[in-house]
């Protein structure tokens, strides 16, 4: 189901907060909408392939450049596919999307539109790094989840702050159950509002979760540019391996991805 930008900034200025005060108006500032033909990679401009393994979180898959693990489908979606295949000595393959180098944000409402996989062991996520990684390493340069989950529980989203002093099995973190809808078998929008004083987390509109300065074990690692991240990973720490239940291939479909600035 389309959405045109204008319809989706009113509902994006409309839903940003749950609580009375009126939310700034928003200027949309980047997006892909992931139009094009079946099978196109996604937009060279803004997009490249992160290729490699296990990321430092024990993920099974190896994620490739290849259109089979990440394409356009032709009907405006972005499909990351893992797959059950043996490749580099991987068991496993899927992809992961960085705009690094080429697209990055400070502040602002950023979100995107999205349908995600079932099963024990997938980790889908939708995420932020600081735009000097590697150069200043992880956890100092700052990391946003905006969205990540465990296909084993397909109707609880988790947002997380990473930061030195707070990353890993130690993030500032909140999950969000919800009571009458799954996130694998329909569309759901997942966004951050980000200023330098609070990054918050929402789900198709309410929020969930609120971080200030004050609320952090460490520095406040935030007022700089980060670039975004999409990937599919197949085990690993936050998710565990899959198992006899967990059917491949497996899908995060992305609608969209959108960047909206405070309008002055």
């Amino acid at each position: 189901m389309r959405r045109t930008l204008f319809a989706s900034l009113v509902l994006a200025v409309a839903g940003c907060s749950s609580s009375s005060t009126e939310a700034p108006a928003r200027t949309l500032v980047w997006s892909d909408e992931f139009n094009g033909p079946a099978g196109q990679i996604a937009d060279a401009s803004s997009w490249s392939f992160d290729v490699g393994e296990d990321w430092g979180n024990a993920q099974l898959e190896y994620t490739t450049d290849r259109a089979s693990n990440a394409s356009l489908d032709g009907s405006g979606n972005l499909v990351i596919t893992a797959r059950r295949e043996s490749f580099r000595g991987r068991q496993f393959t899927s992809a992961r999307l960085i705009t690094k180098g080429k697209r990055a944000f400070q502040y602002g409402r950023i979100e995107g539109r999205m349908k995600l996989p079932r099963g024990r062991g997938m980790w889908p996520a939708f995420w932020m790094l600081g735009a000097d990684f590697p150069v200043t390493p992880w956890p100092a340069a700052g990391e946003i989840d905006i969205m990540e989950y465990r296909g084993q529980e397909p109707s609880t989203v988790v947002g997380s702050l990473h930061g030195p002093g707070y990353s890993g099995g130690a993030a500032r973190s909140r999950s969000k159950t919800l009571t009458a809808a799954r996130l694998d078998n329909s569309f759901h929008v997942y966004a951050v509002e980000w200023t330098p004083e609070k990054i918050e987390h929402f789900i198709d509109g309410e929020l969930y979760f609120t971080t200030t300065k004050a609320d952090l074990p460490g520095p406040w690692v935030f007022d700089k540019p980060f670039f975004l991240l999409l990937n599919l990973a197949v085990g690993g720490n936050f998710v565990g391996a899959p198992d006899d239940i967990t059917t491949f291939p497996q899908q995060l479909t992305v609608d969209w991805v959108r960047v909206y600035e405070a309008t002055p």
